[in-house]
């Protein structure tokens, strides 16, 4: 049975900041306007854009476009080392502007805002004088670079699709009289939720296009997906509130967090990785006790790169794969298990521990990545109590830690085995949240 037909409303706006960090860098550098402008982790060509400004998508480079393609393509494009700080202090400030406008609901990402609609502010000419209005604080509080585009709809989850079908400075409404015929046209890999893997899944099942989708009951897109999703998603097209709002389904608690770094050339050795390891670990220890979290395990990983010779030989083997950099590789994992803490000390200890164990010989000689990953995370208010206090006042010594590097830097005070990497591994930009600040500085 078909749902009852939804009025023509406008629930949601989504705020979809365009070629975010590139605009940031063109907002804070004006000879960069208007030329192709990529920003990169760190100046390689064998490293890939993380953000491409619209002259240069406009030439076929896009986010995740090796730098030595980007230069073949465009030999004058600027490239920028990405500033982690600073897009997060561009976010807050765009979340000021929009708020000045209309209350953030949801803040999905780093460069997307969601607004929530209420009373008349749904109405269509309202709903569009509300995202004029945007568009325009934006421009006036934090730079004219910085363009958006703005989808509005009846649920979040068409919100969504719609801030993704004009761009750059779109503004595209999907009214529910409308639908599904306005979203037809569409790709399946459009879809927010549909990547390749689930693309190519469902493909396999015979729904190659939006229509044959779209032809489905609610029933057969429960049984394309094999779960829930497909319900969701059968009434989230149709312009239906499913009761989230089109919200991607809530998460369990979080159980891990930690930090990655493709290594530059002076630290591509056992020393230089074990400092740069060393500062991972020191990074998220602290953000383990700021989100007061404890950790029962901790997870290394190491790649390493091969020779041409080195991989032929793995190769027979299937031991080779071929880094998103280009670097031909290899990969070495432990994860090691405790007794669930949060002191600095006792994580390097176990990961002291699991170094021990990586391999050694020609084929390992030469690291170029290191990821240290906390899992198994318990709430600081889940945590049972101890019969025996920790060692050494460990707790006493991360906390006085941390008090001086809130205040003075995040590497201010820190165990010496970092010391050679202390400037290496600078925070990195957070794709799927908006960073937090710890002192004066983002993690």
């Amino acid at each position: 049975m078909s749902p009852p037909a939804q009025p023509d409303l406008f629930a949601f706006l989504h705020v979809d900041l365009n070629s975010f960090f590139a605009s940031v860098e063109q907002e804070l550098h004006p000879e960069y306007r208007g030329k192709p402008t990529g920003v990169v982790p760190t100046q390689a060509d064998t490293t890939s854009l993380i953000a491409a400004s619209y002259e240069a998508k406009a030439l076929g480079i896009k986010t995740g476009t090796r730098v030595s393609d980007a230069k073949r393509i465009c030999p004058g494009i600027i490239l920028v080392n990405g500033n982690h700080s600073t897009y997060a202090e561009y976010s807050h400030k765009i979340v000021a502007a929009v708020e000045r406008v209309c209350p953030v609901a949801h803040t999905p990402s780093i460069d997307e805002m969601v607004c929530q609609l209420l009373g008349r502010e749904r109405l269509p000419s309202n709903a569009r004088q509300i995202s004029l209005a945007i568009k325009q604080a934006i421009k006036d509080d934090v730079g004219s670079t910085l363009r958006c585009s703005i989808g509005m709809a009846s649920n979040r989850y068409l919100a969504k699709i719609a801030s993704d079908m004009q761009k750059p400075d779109g503004l595209v409404g999907l009214l529910p009289s409308g639908l599904p015929n306005s979203i037809a046209h569409l790709e399946l890999r459009d879809l927010p939720g549909i990547g390749a893997k689930t693309e190519a899944r469902i493909n396999a099942k015979g729904i190659r296009t939006m229509p044959d989708l779209l032809a489905l009951d609610r029933s057969a897109m429960h049984t394309l997906f094999d779960s829930v999703w497909g319900d969701r998603m059968f009434h989230w097209l149709r312009g239906n509130d499913t009761g989230d709002d089109g919200a991607p389904v809530p998460s369990e608690l979080q159980k891990s967090l930690g930090h990655s770094h493709v290594l530059a050339p002076e630290h591509r050795s056992p020393e230089g990785a074990w400092a740069v390891a060393h500062k991972l670990l020191h990074k998220a220890a602290m953000r383990l006790r700021m989100e007061k979290f404890h950790a029962g395990s901790l997870a290394l990983t190491i790649k390493y790169s091969l020779t041409p010779s080195q991989a032929a030989q793995l190769a027979r083997a299937a031991k080779v794969k071929k880094h998103l950099s280009g670097i031909t590789q290899t990969g070495w994992g432990m994860e090691a298990r405790f007794r669930p803490c949060q002191d600095t000390l006792s994580l390097l200890e176990a990961l002291q521990g699991c170094w021990k164990q990586s391999p050694t010989g020609p084929n390992h000689s030469k690291p170029f990545f290191v990821g240290i990953t906390l899992r198994n995370l318990i709430p600081e208010a889940d945590l049972q109590a101890t019969l025996f206090e920790e060692p050494g006042n460990r707790n006493q010594l991360s906390a006085t830690m941390d008090r001086l590097n809130l205040k003075y830097g995040h590497t201010t005070l820190h165990f010496a085995g970092m010391l050679p990497a202390r400037e290496s591994a600078p925070t990195r930009i957070a794709f799927t949240q908006i960073p937090v600040q710890y002192g004066h500085e983002y993690m």
